[in-house]
């Protein structure tokens, strides 16, 4: 074909090498049709992340106080929450450039560890680190582990196979959706028991979780894509899960509040039907939007105030300042009802237990679907050394969580992953975006503590409990769309 100068071949690793990316595209497409595929067809047969329950686990108690049992003479109440598998979907696909001459690799990369890669390179391709040089080059954003390292390795295959010539792969939308490692999906299932006196007794926190890392430099294989595929393959390496105490599935699992009793476990589970791996903020999403969600509905059962049930539970002083701060900014009423359109809810936690504090409060309107029309935010990062970038790490991490809990989620089938295109997988216009008010509790006396990843939990939840404020329906299981909303309603 026109501008063809390579066919690669090599086990189940295809690639086409031309003059001009119009061309490599025409010629791949071609090449896909003619060639004989092998599907596995071993994925779940729904994209309900309840298939998590039914897994093999690897069980650990993470946190344990008071004594075991739940008091029997106690209000009791249970709940259960999920999120899906989300993408980083970054609107740059996954991008590199290698070069193979007079026997050493020349690479161009947009990866975020650098040495793991050239380390997990080496190995795959069986040469020398020495033989590699990597320049790391600015890409897409994505907030995690994308398909970067992944593009590098097809990369350097093309250039092994096309030697004296500087080789571009950019991975085509499809790609990118169908083939990074994506967010892992969770359920969490919480259980409480409530006092005469309105107070949580007893806590019980149990999730289910794959690992959230198979980034390069795992251990005892490769994490790389093609790496799996070759004629003479290298195994993956063992999916990791990062140790408390910023943890990895269970970032955030054990609850700030001060609760006499409370026993938390995490179900980790390591064999993937999908490759999943770091995501901002890892399992902190999807925890503290159980947490937080379970603190509103603890609360309606005792007839308490969101803000004031949650200060009754907290003894951390820091935690209590950025809860009344937002709750100030955003003019909060105590017991304040919803219209039956429009409602206000809360969301709060310290980002891994030791990093940021954030409270934030939304307002949402629930029509034929939920928007955030508005949104607040009481921050403690410590010594603030650059507000705006606090505050633009802030309102960054709202929009995104916004789209998140509202929009996002990979889909699949038996035979493969179905998302591959916009129109598969919405994310927040910028009309969709709301006003965002950010205050900042500057303390010059204690360390910074960082911004980026603290907002993801909090506003997740915010616009569960704000859902049920506008509602009186409860949504448990992300993302929020349309037709969960019409299930909730009916």
């Amino acid at each position: 074909m026109a501008g063809v100068v390579g066919i690669v071949r090599d086990g189940s690793f295809r690639a086409v090498v031309a003059e001009r990316e119009e061309q490599a595209i025409r010629a791949s497409r071609r090449l896909t049709r003619i060639a004989t595929w092998e599907g596995a067809g071993v994925l779940p047969a729904s994209a309900d992340p309840r298939y998590l329950l039914d897994c093999e686990t690897e069980d650990e108690v993470i946190s344990e106080k008071g004594a075991a049992g739940t008091p029997s003479a106690l209000r009791v109440v249970r709940a259960e929450y999920s999120r899906p598998h989300i993408a980083h979907a970054s609107l740059g696909p996954s991008c590199a450039v290698a070069e193979y001459r007079d026997g050493r690799y020349r690479l161009w990369t947009h990866s975020q560890g650098i040495f793991p890669l050239r380390a997990d390179l080496a190995a795959a391709l069986g040469i020398p680190q020495t033989d590699i040089d990597v320049l790391h080059m600015e890409g897409a954003g994505c907030y995690g582990h994308n398909g970067a390292d992944d593009v590098a390795c097809d990369a350097m295959l093309c250039a092994r196979a096309v030697p004296g010539r500087a080789i571009r792969v950019q991975w085509m939308r499809e790609d990118e959706f169908a083939w990074e490692p994506y967010g892992s999906p969770m359920v969490v299932r919480l259980e409480a028991a409530l006092d005469s006196a309105g107070r949580i007794a007893s806590w019980t926190h149990e999730l289910w979780s794959h690992g959230h890392s198979t980034r390069p430099g795992g251990k005892g294989g490769v994490n790389l894509l093609a790496a799996w595929h070759l004629a003479q393959p290298v195994k993956a390496a063992r999916p990791g899960n990062p140790p408390l105490p910023a943890g990895g599935s269970h970032r955030n699992a054990v609850p700030l509040y001060d609760f006499p009793q409370q026993r938390v476990t995490n179900h980790l589970v390591r064999a993937a039907p999908l490759r999943s791996s770091a995501l901002r903020s890892l399992g902190a999403h999807a925890n503290v939007f159980a947490i937080e969600s379970f603190m509103d509905e603890l609360a309606a059962t005792v007839t308490a105030d969101p803000i004031e049930f949650r200060l009754r539970h907290l003894q951390d002083a820091r935690a209590r300042a950025v809860i009344e701060k937002v709750a100030e900014l955003a003019q909060w009423r105590p017991n304040e009802e919803g219209d039956g359109e429009r409602g206000r809810g809360v969301g709060f936690a310290r980002y891994k237990n030791l990093g940021c504090y954030v409270a934030v409060i939304v307002k949402v309107v629930v029509a034929e679907t939920v928007r955030v029309e508005q949104a607040w935010a009481a921050v403690d990062v410590g010594q603030v050394i650059n507000p705006d970038g606090v505050i633009n790490q802030i309102e960054g991490g709202i929009v995104q969580t916004i789209s998140w809990t509202l929009k996002e989620r990979v889909g699949y089938d038996r035979e493969g992953v179905t998302t591959r295109n916009w129109d598969d997988y919405p994310i927040l216009t910028f009309g969709e975006v709301p006003a965002i008010e950010v205050t900042l509790i500057d303390r010059p006396e204690l360390p910074p503590l960082g911004a980026g990843e603290g907002t993801q939990g909090p506003t997740a939840a915010a616009i569960g409990n704000a859902c049920y404020n506008a509602l009186k329906v409860r949504l448990r299981d992300m993302p929020f769309t349309r037709e969960r909303l019409i299930s909730a309603l009916v």
